[in-house]
């Protein structure tokens, strides 16, 4: 497998294998962490931090792993980490302005359409239901490796995809009654 010949490359310290790893994953990394985090300049944070992590733990890396699942749990983790952080500041600024939204989310730009999803229906999933679907269409994961990504149950995984997909039909379906 050649992401273990130059994870290998990495561990003799050679810069330019991680560069070669780095570059060919990096637009799928991109493409995940913007599906998730709805903005580029949050995505490109999340996706720096989990290049930087992956070279700094890189020989913690289980070989009978594969390579791109554990970088895709790796930046979800981070993209989550980003999620928790906006939502603190943001009930945090909303305390402070003594304003009282119905919808935390109202005013927020929705996220940018994705590579093969209608993106205005993604920031409506979880961001666990968004990932299991940005996998599943994007990258033709199985629940199974969803489920290693996301670190639950391939069942588990199954119904953020199930929920995931029956959410944007009913979306579909009242957009498609309203015109």
């Amino acid at each position: 497998m050649e992401d273990h010949r130059l994870i290998q490359g990495c561990l003799l310290g050679s810069e330019e294998d991680f560069r070669r790893l780095m570059h060919k994953y990096t637009g799928k990394a991109m493409a995940m962490a913007i599906n998730l985090l709805g903005n580029r300049e949050d995505a490109e944070d999340a996706c720096q931090d989990t290049f930087i992590r992956i070279h700094n733990h890189l020989e913690s890396f289980d070989f009978s792993r594969n390579f791109k699942d554990w970088m895709y749990a790796i930046l979800h983790n981070r993209c989550m980490d980003l999620l928790r952080k906006r939502t603190r500041f943001r009930k945090y600024f909303v305390r402070q302005s003594g304003e009282i939204r119905e919808n935390p989310d109202e005013g927020l730009t929705p996220p940018p359409k994705a590579k093969k999803l209608p993106g205005e229906f993604l920031h409506r999933l979880s961001p666990k239901e968004r990932t299991a679907l940005v996998l599943w269409a994007n990258e033709s994961y199985s629940s199974e490796e969803i489920a290693s990504v996301l670190r639950c149950s391939a069942s588990t995984a199954r119904v953020f995809l199930y929920k995931a997909r029956k959410k944007i039909k009913k979306y579909l379906e009242e957009e498609n009654a309203m015109v």
